[in-house]
């Protein structure tokens, strides 16, 4: 390869460099990642007790222990469900709010098989919790 075939090759590379530079240095101060957006501060529910997966004998009368925290405005109400139905819903007396609150509730354990219970936690104003689960079996006694 002789200086002028060099000079072809090699004289657009030059020109284009500060733009290279440049391309690179905007490449390397973005990130690909999204900033984060914060999680906003919820109310949380939890099962006590039974312990997941459990096996209740059918149609014995299941105590559901629950325990929900709010930091910030606390707990108005608590909803348990089997099965996607409202099972019961336990609140304060008089609209009453806690940042602790911890419920029994009784379900009848009754039809064989799987069966899916879930709780959420809400404060006054409406705003919920997640959704938590546990799953019961329920056998033949």
């Amino acid at each position: 390869m002789d200086m002028r075939e060099m000079d072809f090759l090699i004289k657009p590379i030059i020109r284009l460099m500060p733009y290279i530079i440049i391309g690179i240095f905007l490449l390397s101060s973005c990130t690909l990642d999204a900033t984060p957006i914060p999680t906003p501060d919820l109310p949380r529910v939890q099962f006590v007790a039974p312990p997941n997966n459990s096996r209740v004998v059918n149609n014995t009368d299941l105590t559901i222990d629950l325990f929900a925290q709010d930091s910030t405005v606390g707990i108005a109400k608590i909803e348990l469900y089997a099965d996607g139905g409202l099972v019961k819903e336990a609140s304060l007396p008089n609209y009453g709010v806690q940042a602790d609150f911890r419920v029994q509730i009784n379900w009848l354990a009754s039809g064989l098989g799987f069966h899916v219970l879930s709780a959420i936690a809400y404060r006054p104003d409406g705003t919920r919790s997640d959704e938590t689960f546990l799953s019961i079996e329920i056998v033949d006694g």
